[in-house]
This record gives C-alpha cells, sequence and structure tokens, in this order.
C-alpha cells in the first residue's frame, strides 16, 4: 500500500465503499475490479495499489471489522458474567452495516469463523491468565457460547433488529446464566 497520508487513506476508503455497495447486491464472483474502480471513480491501476483482487478487498474489510471488535474491556472470567456480552453485542452493532451481510446467506461463511477465532483466542487467553487451561469439554462450551451469540447476532440484524440491543443482550445474558429450557420455559 502508498505511504500513508489523507489522500491515500481517502482512496482506499473509496474502493473499499465502491466494493461494498456492489457486495451488498452481488456475490463475489461477479463483481469485476472495472464495476469497483468505475463507481469509485479511479482507474485499475489505482486499484493495484491498495488490493490484489477483489477478495483481498473483502479480506481486508473482514480483518478491519475483527480488529475492532477485538476493542473490548477484558473482564474476569469467574464472575457472574464471564463474559462482557453487552460490550460485545455493542461493538457488533456499530457495524451492523456490514455484519448484516458477512453473517447473513450472501456473506463470507468463513467470516463467522473468523469472529469466533477472534473473540476465543481473547477468552482463552483471559482463561489462561488466571491459571485456566482449556481442555475439550471447554472448548466446546466456548464453541457453543460464541456460535450461538454471532447466530444471533445475525439473525437479529437481518430481521431489522426487532428488539432493542439492551433488551437482545438481557435475554442473552438469562440463557447463559438460566439455560435455555428455563429461559424457553419462561417466554412460554
Amino acid at each position: 500500500m502508498p505511504a500513508s497520508s489523507n489522500t491515500t487513506v481517502q482512496t482506499r476508503q473509496n474502493l473499499m465503499e465502491a466494493f461494498w455497495e456492489l457486495y451488498t447486491v452481488k456475490r463475489i464472483e461477479k463483481i469485476t475490479i472495472r464495476e469497483i474502480t468505475s463507481r469509485a471513480g479511479y482507474n485499475r491501476g489505482t486499484f493495484y495499489e491498495y488490493f490484489k483482487d477483489v477478495y483481498d478487498v473483502l479480506s481486508q474489510i473482514e480483518d478491519e471489522l475483527i480488529a475492532d471488535l477485538q476493542q473490548i474491556t477484558p473482564v474476569s472470567l469467574l464472575t457472574e458474567a464471564p463474559i462482557p456480552l453487552d460490550q460485545m453485542m455493542n461493538k457488533l452493532v456499530t457495524h451492523r452495516k456490514y455484519l448484516a451481510v458477512l453473517l447473513g446467506d450472501h456473506g463470507d461463511p468463513s467470516f463467522q469463523h473468523k469472529i469466533k477465532a477472534s473473540y476465543s483466542n481473547m477468552i482463552v487467553q483471559q482463561l489462561a491468565n488466571t491459571g485456566i487451561t482449556m481442555n475439550m469439554e471447554l472448548e466446546i462450551v466456548l464453541e457453543y457460547a460464541l456460535s450461538a451469540m454471532i447466530g444471533v447476532t445475525g439473525s437479529w440484524l437481518q430481521q431489522g433488529e426487532k428488539i432493542p440491543i439492551d433488551q437482545l443482550v438481557k435475554l442473552l445474558q438469562r440463557i447463559t446464566q438460566d439455560g435455555l429450557l428455563q429461559t424457553i420455559r419462561a417466554q412460554i
């Protein structure tokens, strides 16, 4: 990527935005560099200063999202609320424009795995800091919790955020603390 300046940052952002506008309506294999550069107002050479191909644009968008999603305050995993659901969900929602697509049917299937791996690594590190080592059962619990949270977030975003975020967080906390069956029974 060229030396950093306001112009190069803006150019890269414009190309990414043009890609994203196309990606929300087309499958990635149908998006051409010509479409991106035409929409953004640049030539093909400019595109290649920042990206290898259309898949690289998507990858860079995803990497930036994940880096930002990791910016949550660490908490003790041994407290009543071991996973900072409110922080995680609020971080996810700040990127709703991207996540509603990426976590949906039209999105990149590997993106869910990237988010899970990112949050899982953070939690495993927190566990290690308290002297707890991972075992197969903890790995399964972590996979279950993160898969559920990410799946629920994607579904919630795609359905138009029909309940407020704070209500969704409380529901997820209730499921986590009380268990799935007890939470279902309470809703009936």
